[in-house]
């Protein structure tokens, strides 16, 4: 029988700290449209390498983040947006 005092004693905590939930910032601002011209917003969606930001990082709702994955690919079809920053 293992001795369970001894490996609870071992075991670390983890402190907790509540989860914020995030909304989406187009539902909030009542955005109608998810511009493909607009660089400075798309920016914000696109990491370093060139990647699109997940909908659970960035916090946008299912609706939005198809239109933002759109005008993305499109501002890179047009050059706008470079698809690797290296």
């Amino acid at each position: 029988m293992i001795n369970r005092t001894k490996i609870d004693k071992t075991k670390k905590r983890r402190a907790t700290f509540p989860i914020r939930k995030r909304f989406c910032r187009f539902c909030k601002d009542k955005v109608r449209t998810i511009d493909y011209k607009d660089v400075k917003t798309l920016e914000g969606f696109v990491r370093e390498r060139g990647k699109i930001v997940s909908r659970r990082s960035s916090g946008n709702c299912a609706k939005h983040q198809r239109r933002i994955a759109e005008a993305i690919k499109r501002a890179r079809f047009i050059a706008l947006l470079a698809y690797t920053r290296y």
